[in-house]
């Protein structure tokens, strides 16, 4: 069952259009990702559900009522912004009740929710603080408790990690996560992290230049992008040009730039036919470095020179080159990286490519 139903909605502002037709069903309890990079028009559709922005084309619709026309306080959303909006001449207890008030709610039945949700978001002790007195990472959980006392239908989150320092924010977004997960609030979230969109999402809604690119789970997203944008925008990964030679039965025969032919299952192409001009997608953690002089292992093996090692602890990443081709690969290192000027062989499985039309971007 759908919560939040987009039909067509359309977002312009002057000559500009923010949003173009978009149709999305929100499932009961899930938490979905609107991602993509600035200017994409993330914002723009959160902003249209909350209330603050109005369609200018198709509706809006919330628990099966439309809401085009019904005001922010009238559609019974909680919201944490960026930039939290607390109070700051108000005690914490009274941030998280200030939303209440005008529920008609009761002094008593509001402390009972002021210390329940206190204890959701783990910071039971602080009611009696102000928010100049709190952690970013406190406030963040404040505004969370705020914006979930009032049972909302929906829960609509804008960047609220994007102030936080890196190790913060991974602790913050396992907490959003759990709190979303114990309430079942559906949650609209938006970021332009892919790594938060995928740690935390049901669902993924890539989005770029006002028009959604692809709507899956992370995983589908992340392995099977639909565009090359999106192979660009997440993660790492190599985008080679190639011509399709050959389409037989279950498997498809490429000649890649730089690599050569390599046959791949047809479960990992789009439609594409013979001769057609199409780009291979390989991952760079899918590309595994062996030494030159490693066994063969029926993987799909080049060999490379190491140009540039960026060393990242438990990881490297490894600039690679075979005549005029450059691959990134990312090793996990078990003993110590490669070398600069050494050669090694590039091994992949056909199954981790992906193979997008020539036309696609």
């Amino acid at each position: 069952m759908s919560v939040v139903n987009l039909t067509n909605i359309v977002k312009r502002f002057g000559a500009f259009t923010a949003v173009h037709p978009m149709s999305l069903e929100i499932p009961e309890g899930s938490f979905i990702t609107l991602l993509g990079p600035s200017g994409c028009g993330k914002t723009t559709t959160l902003r249209m559900i909350a209330g603050l922005l109005d369609p200018t084309e198709g509706d809006i619709t919330i628990g099966g009522e439309r809401v085009n026309e019904l005001p922010i306080h009238k559609r019974n959303l909680g919201i944490v912004f960026q930039n939290y909006a607390l109070f700051p001449h108000k005690t914490v207890a009274q941030n998280v009740a200030f939303g209440l008030k005008y529920r008609g709610v009761s002094k008593e039945e509001s402390a009972k929710r002021v210390k329940a949700a206190l204890e959701l978001v783990q910071l039971p002790n602080v009611g009696d603080r102000y928010p100049a007195q709190l952690s970013g990472g406190q406030q963040q959980r404040i505004a969370l408790a705020r914006a979930i006392i009032i049972e909302p239908s929906v829960l609509l989150l804008d960047e609220p990690l994007s102030a936080l320092d890196a190790n913060l924010r991974e602790d913050m977004r396992i907490e959003l996560k759990r709190i979303q997960q114990q309430t079942g609030i559906t949650t609209v979230f938006v970021t332009h992290d892919q790594s938060e969109a995928l740690a935390m999402s049901d669902l993924v809604i890539v989005m770029s230049e006002g028009r959604v690119e692809q709507v899956g789970p992370p995983e589908e997203v992340y392995n099977n992008p639909a565009s090359e944008f999106i192979a660009r925008f997440l993660g790492t990964s190599n985008i080679l040009d190639a011509r399709c030679t050959e389409v037989s039965g279950d498997s498809i025969t490429l000649d890649v730039s730089g690599m050569g032919a390599i046959t791949l299952p047809k479960n990992r192409s789009r439609d594409v036919k013979e001769e057609e001009q199409v780009k291979l997608v390989i991952r760079a953690e899918k590309l595994n470095l062996l030494p030159q002089s490693a066994a063969a292992d029926g993987r799909f093996a080049i060999e490379g020179l190491v140009e540039t090692v960026d060393y990242q602890g438990q990881a490297a990443r490894y600039f690679l080159r075979m005549g005029t081709t450059q691959l990134q690969a990312i090793n996990m290192i078990e003993t110590t990286p490669f070398s600069v000027g050494e050669t090694v062989s590039i091994r992949v499985r056909p199954e981790d490519c992906v193979v997008l039309p020539g036309g696609t971007t």
